[in-house]
């Protein structure tokens, strides 16, 4: 499609005119290619293949969450037109590849689904763990001595294939063939073969078709054995009218690579991550722990799934641009995974990241990969054998890396690695090779990514107030608003970061001495030394400062300051109109007072001794795209809420010190349901205890932190329902949006929610 055809009412951006999916830059690194698209134009027409791109995260979420506006029925379509040549190739064979769980469209994809899903529970998963755990020890044992090796050739590619078979119950005997053809299907699909290439890889794909038939005639035999397709066929029995003869001839041949290819990939591509960021490697070497979040922050920051396509059913709207019915839609997950609206430094690679499990590379919603848990087992396996076993392993020095030219799936199509294998563990600790870690089948545990840091000094800044320093090698990057978690004791408690986030060895806090302290204070005043090693967790930010539109009112309240003084920092160096309002008892108490003067002059205004703070004076006048954050008390808050009504929605930002719910009341409240979207199980959630507490209490994994509503770690999406918001982090459009809330505070209006767990 060229330009002048294309459905756009404005003229064609020069970046948009650019994008070629398989082009160079795009192929070697999607999300870099894209960061112009995150930046400047998050949703825009490509007229090079004619669909529309789109590239924030939250844009990619939604699309993924609303299957019926946005069809999956072209996820598996050629994104190549066929020559007529390959049409007749692929008719030889009698292709006739049906719809399968990628690209199923609803009523009929959500019973396929929920008859389909029991071999991908976790306690079914845990079967087949002793298989991947003897493959993965095999086939290491066959180079470790060797000092140089192909990973993807001599270990990922043909392990995951193993498993895929054995997951799905056939035979291994035809893997040889089986890697040619899920190639050939991958090129088929997602890829620009020449006309002259279409014929041959159409031949290759016709072959695998038939031979995935022969399979599932093989099995239909005898489906008594062990393996989802066996499982498959018996369920048909059940209900024939769901699991058809041609559904399960497609899924024996689409299963065959989604559970092979990506996950092979997947290793690949973790493997060069973690090598290329060596310090993390090191930490997974010395404390395999970690191994489980660090899958999750590989498929994160280099996934094996760049992209999916969808097609939009009726005219919407995505991040303010309309899209017209018919149009077909490239939604690049690889890029919403470096989106820095949802990732703090989301182009660093950090390996405790709390929010790593938040990517979209399975997916997200109704379609999110039913093997995900699968994938992640082996990758953790992986990790385990490779980091115990060739900890000084290192990537070949020249070897370059080459990708197989497609718009959706990728890795490394060789890894060359070396080590000098005098220096491997197990030939001075044999017993190295009895330990096991054990693998986590599921999202990580996000309570277990704390970090040591010491303590480097303690420091009055104020009275009652104490600086405290935390220094560390390599710290993750931070953006003003955000907050760290230090495990006090038995204790947990949110600080704001307030030194400078360009320092990477080194976290600043302040804290005030709470007279009504749960210990968390208390602490850090009488127990806190220069010299102690604690753990913190983090950085979060659910106080994010937006770009620049308009300038910036920051008020503080007492040790609101904390967060304030980042941003008053950060609009200083971005040269923003900015002022800020600091409110206090006397000068006294005031955190950080004299720098604040010394460097920020006349953009500070003090409120203290008496010299009240006028809300309604200040914010008089609404200032067209000017944004005001503050932190402090409620009565602060609350103020300032009253006084902005008449501004534009979402101008005013702010974080809370306090919960602002009391204890729940049952004669107040009401009992309601909490559907399970990923596992079709339901969760009554009684009158008197919260959604978090049913959700753990049924054995589902949601991390927290205050539950009190203050922190944002324990929030969930909501696929439907109305919500009750009582948390303090959620902004006004989000509350509005109803994609999400807090489990620790919130609660369902109705009588049901619909959860993306």
């Amino acid at each position: 499609m060229s330009a002048g055809s294309c459905p756009v009412a404005h003229s064609i951006s020069a970046g948009a005119a650019a994008f070629d999916p398989f082009g160079e830059r795009y192929q070697a690194d999607p999300p870099a290619s894209l960061r112009w698209s995150r930046d400047e134009e998050p949703v825009f027409y490509s007229p090079e293949i004619g669909y529309w791109v789109v590239t924030r995260y939250a844009d990619v979420q939604a699309v993924f969450r609303d299957n019926v506006l946005f069809s999956p029925s072209i996820a598996l379509e050629k994104i190549t037109p066929v020559s007529a040549a390959a049409t007749r190739k692929l008719a030889e064979h009698g292709y006739a590849m049906d719809r399968t769980l990628v690209n199923e469209d609803e009523p009929a994809h959500q019973p396929r689904r929920r008859a389909l899903m029991g071999s991908f529970a976790p306690e079914a998963l845990a079967e087949h763990e002793p298989m991947v755990r003897g493959l993965a020890r095999d086939y290491v044992d066959r180079f470790v001595d060797a000092g140089e090796a192909d990973l993807v050739d001599e270990m990922f590619w043909e392990v995951t294939l193993t498993v895929a078979l054995h997951f799905l119950g056939v035979p291994e005997e035809d893997m040889p063939t089986l890697r040619k053809y899920s190639i050939a299907h991958t090129v088929n699909t997602w890829g620009r073969p020449s006309p002259e290439q279409q014929v041959a890889v159409a031949d290759a794909v016709g072959h695998f078709w038939r031979f995935a038939g022969e399979v599932v005639a093989k099995l239909r035999a005898d489906p008594s054995g062990p393996g989802w397709m066996p499982c498959s066929i018996r369920l048909q029995r059940e209900m024939p009218e769901i699991i058809t003869d041609s559904y399960l001839h497609s899924m024996m041949m689409a299963g065959i690579v989604a559970a092979h290819e990506t996950t092979a990939n997947a290793a690949a591509n973790a493997v060069k991550s973690l090598l290329e960021n060596r310090s993390a490697w090191d930490e997974l070497c010395a404390d395999p722990s970690l191994i489980s979040n660090a899958v999750e922050e590989c498929l994160r920051h280099n996934g094996s799934v760049a992209a999916w396509r969808r097609l939009a059913t009726a005219d919407a709207e995505i991040g303010g641009v309309r899209i017209p019915r018919g149009a077909k839609l490239l939604i690049v997950n690889s890029s919403a995974n470096h989106d820095e609206r949802h990732f703090d430094d989301p182009d660093g690679f950090d390996i405790r990241r709390d929010n790593a499990a938040d990517h979209l590379t399975f997916g997200y919603g109704s379609h999110q990969c039913l093997g995900k848990n699968l994938a992640r087992m082996e990758l953790q396996v992986f990790l385990e054998e490779l980091t115990s076993r060739l900890p000084h392993m290192e990537r070949v020095p020249g070897r370059k890396l080459t990708y197989l030219p497609n718009t959706s799936f990728r890795g490394p199509e060789h890894l060359w690695v070396r080590w000098d294998p005098a220096a491997n563990p197990e030939r001075r600790e044999p017993g190295l090779l009895g330990r096991e870690h054990p693998v986590r089948i599921g999202e990580p545990v996000r309570r277990a990514l704390a970090r040591a840091v010491v303590v480097e000094a303690v420091e009055p800044v104020a009275e009652g107030v104490v600086s405290v320093a935390l220094a560390g090698s390599g710290l993750p990057r931070w953006t003003p608003g955000a907050h760290i978690d230090v495990e006090l004791g038995e204790l947990s408690r949110q600080y704001s970061l307030c030194g400078d986030p360009a320092d990477p060895d080194r976290y600043r806090i302040a804290v005030l001495r709470e007279p009504e302290s749960r210990g968390g204070s208390r602490f850090v005043h009488d127990r806190l030394e220069a010299g102690q090693v604690v753990r913190i967790r983090g950085p979060r930010n659910h106080f994010r400062l937006a770009p620049d539109t308009g300038g910036y009112v920051f008020v503080a309240g007492g040790i609101g300051i904390t967060p304030i003084i980042a941003m008053a920092d950060h609009a200083r160096a971005a040269g923003a109109d900015y002022e800020i309002h600091y409110c206090g008892r006397d000068d006294s108490t005031m955190a950080f007072l004299d720098r604040l003067r010394r460097e920020h002059g006349d953009a500070l205004t003090v409120h203290a001794r008496g010299a009240r703070l006028d809300v309604a004076a200040l914010l008089a006048e609404p200032v067209p795209g000017r944004q005001v954050y503050a932190c402090g008390p409620r009565v602060l808050l609350d103020a300032l809420d009253e006084a902005m009504r008449h501004w534009p929605e979402d101008s005013l930002h702010v974080e809370h010190f306090g919960a602002a719910q009391a204890l729940l009341d049952p004669a107040r409240e009401h009992a309601f349901d909490a559907e399970l979207a990923d596992s079709g199980g339901t969760v009554a959630v009684p009158a008197d205890g919260t959604l978090l507490s049913a959700l753990r209490a049924a054995g589902v994994d949601v991390p927290s932190d205050c539950e009190e509503g203050l922190c944002g770690s324990c929030e969930v999406a909501v696929l439907d329902g109305a919500i009750d918001h009582r948390d303090g982090v959620l902004t006004k459009a989000e509350r509005a949006a109803g994609r999400s809330m807090l489990t620790c505070c919130s609660r369902a209006r109705g009588t049901t929610l619909r959860l993306g767990l």
